[in-house]
């Protein structure tokens, strides 16, 4: 680890389900499966399993803090679990599937803490936060199956993830519930259109295809940032195309065969919000990948004025 990175360890469960949503994100430089917390030395899955080491199932991420803070890293964790089980997670019973932060420093409890007392103050869950803030243990890794196992036994990962109730809560409690009446008095007609009804700009006739200011572009209805003019590149088809977005886990990925063709849509996770489409002709020497947008589904943020509204800590993005 460099001097630069600092380790972040969460317990949320069942550990195969812990690793994706940190996965390939900016600023992740590493992701381990394995067991803390415990009792015993070098624990075995089996030992752990058996509710009798003190140890639960965790993943240790080594991370570049200028690149993704702490905090995102702890608003991720809480995405994942049900912060209310004090018994385990979903079909996973026991206390080595118990959740907890494993802070590593005076920082990180702070962070941990406070994010904490904004989930209680929310009122978003009826019954209370029972996540454990804890000072980190040894961490043992855990077995070589276990690591990536998402990447590895994929579709026994998904099988798994949704017959645990774990992909069905997550949907039921923290993806977006959207009031369309109330968008449809914020919103511009086309950006409706676009963001609601999945329309699509006409080329040539959208606010930023053309931009070359730097700065970000948020999205249009979450205030989350989606792209970079540092990534911004003149694709000769009318709409803002970008060779990547600042965080994959900022956006989704559908299948698309509306008009009788095959496209990958691009969706903000924060709103659900159509963003425009993916394409594979973009710079190879940036991927390769052309994510076509729409400008009606962003706002774009000046360099000047992205301390004024709140985005100092993305100001390296454009530097």
């Amino acid at each position: 680890m460099t001097s630069n990175n600092e380790l972040a360890t969460f317990a949320g469960g069942c550990f195969w389900c812990m690793v994706e949503p940190y996965d390939e994100r900016p600023g992740i430089k590493e992701i381990v499966s394995g067991y803390t917390g415990g009792r015993t030395e070098n624990p075995t899955y089996e030992e752990v399993c058996s509710n009798a080491t003190g140890h639960v199932e965790a993943v240790q991420i080594t991370f570049d803090p200028e690149v993704m803070p702490y905090e995102r890293i702890v608003e991720t964790f809480w995405q994942q679990i049900d912060p209310t089980d004090k018994g385990g997670q979903f079909n996973d019973r026991g206390e080595s599937y118990q959740t907890v932060i494993f802070y590593h420093n005076e920082e990180q409890r702070l962070i941990a803490e406070e994010s904490k007392h904004k989930l209680e103050a929310s009122g978003k869950f009826q019954e209370p936060i029972v996540t454990k803030v804890l000072p980190a243990k040894t961490f043992y890794r855990a077995e070589e199956n276990h690591q990536d196992y998402y990447k590895k036994q994929s579709f026994h990962y998904r099988l798994y993830k949704k017959g645990s109730g774990r992909a069905d809560f997550i949907k039921k409690n923290w993806e977006p519930k959207i009031d369309k009446a109330k968008l449809k008095e914020q919103l511009s007609p086309i950006q409706y259109k676009v963001t609601q009804e999945n329309g699509t700009e006409r080329p040539f006739q959208n606010e930023y295809w053309d931009n070359t200011k730097d700065g970000i572009y948020v999205d249009i209805i979450s205030g989350e940032v989606l792209f970079t003019s540092k990534e911004q590149f003149d694709a000769g088809c009318g709409w803002p195309s970008f060779s990547k977005p600042v965080d994959n886990y900022q956006v989704t990925e559908k299948s698309d065969t509306t008009l009788g063709m095959r496209r990958t849509e691009v969706r903000s996770k924060a709103s659900d919000s159509h963003l425009g489409h993916v394409f594979d002709d973009g710079p190879k020497d940036k991927g390769g990948l052309r994510y076509c947008m729409n400008s009606a589904a962003m706002r774009f943020i000046p360099k000047d004025k992205m301390s004024d509204e709140g985005y100092e800590k993305y100001l390296h993005l454009v530097n």
